[in-house]
């Protein structure tokens, strides 16, 4: 086959290493993984660190959560990440000590260059620091660095680095006001799903 005759689009954008793992990482999440009672979250913790995910102690990752690539997800302790969020993660993703992300919220870490003719894809890591929560249906694309304790609201899209105990809110996200800092082992308000 003439090689030059390939349409780009064609191309994997991955190593077949990679399709692999996320082929073999499918077929444990349909099986074993996605069919789970909603506390089981020790089990589904223990198949993500199967496929190389670290995680904290305490995590709270529901049944219905979408993960690309679980190497790629980078947990501290007491993460919560609810039913329906996406984790698109072809590069790391770290959430911090605390962090929530809500139900149907997607962690995107990777596009397309547009501009380039071969459509590739690019990908960039995200970090979610300590006590941030990103809301339902919130979206947090490649590159962004959510501070500790930044809060970004229902729906909310964010293309740029949340400051740290900052409340945001629209599209594109904008600062809204300063969210109360919380104590160490204090008492919860409430954010976790």
């Amino acid at each position: 086959m003439n090689h030059a005759a390939v349409d780009p689009y064609l191309l994997p954008q991955t190593s077949a290493r990679n399709r692999l793992a996320r082929g073999l990482w499918q077929i444990v999440y349909v099986l074993l993984f996605r069919p789970t009672p909603r506390p089981l979250h020790a089990w589904r913790a223990f198949l993500l660190r199967c496929f190389g995910a670290q995680l904290g102690p305490h995590c709270r990752i529901y049944a219905k959560v979408e993960i690309w690539a679980p190497w790629n997800l980078h947990c501290d302790d007491c993460v919560v990440i609810g039913n329906g969020a996406v984790v698109y993660n072809p590069a790391r993703i770290q959430l911090g000590s605390h962090a929530t992300v809500s139900q149907q919220a997607y962690l995107c870490g990777a596009t397309h260059d547009m501009d380039d003719p071969a459509f590739p894809m690019i990908w960039a890591p995200i970090s979610i620091g300590p006590y941030a929560w990103i809301c339902a249906r919130a979206t947090v694309l490649p590159g962004v660095n959510v501070n500790e304790g930044a809060v970004l609201g229902l729906g909310a899209v964010s293309s740029k680095n949340l400051e740290a105990w900052q409340v945001y809110g629209g599209i594109p996200a904008r600062r809204i006001r300063q969210r109360r800092r919380h104590t160490p082992g204090a008492r919860s308000s409430g954010l976790s799903s």
